[in-house]
């Protein structure tokens, strides 16, 4: 595989440990053949080699997880991407498409931090930058390979609906962009960057979004959504299908460790401009 501007090590790395976990099984099997001619010692070397195979494999699986978050934080996207958006979008500057794609990170490693279950993309133009990284087929699908070890299928950015499983694919991008700026998903004092450059742009028919839905003027018809009715608390889409108490069922999934905040996010200032 080659991605240019990553490191071959890193690589090889995550394409070595996506199978070597695996020989944990067959290593179970040759330490249980080893203890058998010791038959008086054989039931503890069968407890022994089997907790010592599982240690390996979800040891060795962490340290996957591990190379592939630093995969999403690191590796380069395409330069062309940054282009294609301000052909799409006037209005936006070279350092604006940066914050994009910074966003498009923060997608991906939602999709990795909730186990490569399924997510829905909130907003519109990130969601033009991830259309144009798809229609570089061979790319798109290399990097998929090393950041999720399968491909990310494509799934149009929309609101909180009718649809569990749509809804509760934009739960886990909420809960998990939280976490990486290090916010609380359940009382947000400010927007992931995700969630915020639709209305911080000016995207025609972008989603735009407030992270508390007493921030909302009723009667101003005001078109905003808001951050806590992800979480059911209040607001409109609170009612909305799907599982809203576990954030699609992130909350103590244990998606690896909260504390990865990348410096990205919008620092208090992308939600309201």
């Amino acid at each position: 595989m080659q991605l240019p501007g990553v490191k071959p090590t890193l690589l090889r790395r995550i394409a070595w440990l996506s199978w070597s976990k695996w020989l944990a099984v067959p290593l179970f099997s040759l330490l249980q053949y080893a203890a058998s001619p010791w038959r008086s010692m054989f039931f503890g070397a069968l407890v022994l080699s089997a907790a010592l195979s599982v240690f390996l494999f979800f040891a060795l699986r962490a340290w996957e997880f591990s190379l592939r978050r630093q995969f999403v934080r690191e590796a380069p996207l395409p330069r062309f991407l940054g282009a294609k958006l301000m052909a799409q979008y006037p209005q936006l500057s070279a350092r604006d498409t940066e914050l994009v794609l910074h966003g498009l990170r923060q997608f991906f490693m939602a999709h990795l931090r909730s186990k490569r279950q399924f997510v829905a993309m909130p907003s519109k133009v990130v969601d033009a930058a991830w259309h144009e990284f798809i229609l570089h087929t061979r790319g798109y699908a290399q990097w998929c390979q090393a950041a999720f070890g399968s491909l990310l299928h494509h799934s149009p950015a929309e609101v909180l609906g009718r649809d569990a499983r749509r809804n509760d694919g934009l739960r886990r991008v909420w809960y998990w962009t939280c976490k990486e700026e290090g916010i609380n998903p359940r009382q947000p004092s400010r927007l992931p960057l995700l969630f915020a450059l639709d209305k911080k742009f000016g995207i025609p028919g972008g989603y735009s979004y407030v992270p508390d839905c007493r921030d909302i003027d009723r009667q101003s018809g005001s078109g905003d959504h808001c951050g806590t009715t992800f979480g059911g608390e209040g607001g409109s889409g609170s009612d909305a299908p799907g599982d809203a108490g576990g954030f699609g069922g992130s909350e103590g999934s244990g998606g690896g460790a909260d504390g990865g905040s990348d410096g990205g996010g919008c620092g208090g200032g992308c939600g309201g401009d």
